[in-house]
């Protein structure tokens, strides 16, 4: 049995490159979708297809839309969803998957460090399970295969 994971949270370092080596390691029969990475890909593409927006509120919202329905169809063809919320950046697209994930019944893992314990409590609460590192998020998706 394979399962695919869609790996929620920022954009701005390898995590989730860390997360596959790792699970790789593990021997866990595991497929990673994400949200689209490249970050200049992701605000450009509403104008990539839609051509150029008359401003930048414009230009968010085309590519917004475009990057939800990715977000969507990625998401829903996935088993679980791990989202990882680190310190330094905000993680509003983090909050929103997570949340979507768990409203869609979506098994959700979320990674989270201590320090963001209170300020993710309720969100916490709704997940099926709440980890430190993303090596304990792989022990429990490791265990589904015991």
């Amino acid at each position: 049995m394979n399962l695919t994971v869609y790996l929620a949270g920022q954009i701005h370092d390898d995590w989730r490159n860390d997360l596959e080596k790792k699970a790789k390691e593990k021997g866990l029969p595991l497929q990673f979708v994400s949200p689209q990475t490249n970050h200049e890909r992701s605000d450009s593409v509403g104008e990539d297809i839609l051509g150029e927006q008359p401003g930048n509120v414009y230009r968010d919202d085309a590519a917004s839309s475009i990057n939800n329905l990715r977000t969507t169809v990625l998401m829903n063809k996935s088993d679980l969803v791990i989202a990882l919320f680190g310190e330094k950046y905000k993680q509003w697209n983090t909050a929103m998957d997570a949340a979507t994930a768990i409203n869609q019944g979506i098994p959700t893992i979320l990674v989270r460090p201590e320090s963001l314990h209170h300020p993710l409590k309720e969100l916490s609460n709704k997940a099926n399970v709440t980890v430190e590192t993303i090596e304990q998020a792989l022990d429990v998706i490791g265990y589904i295969f015991e």
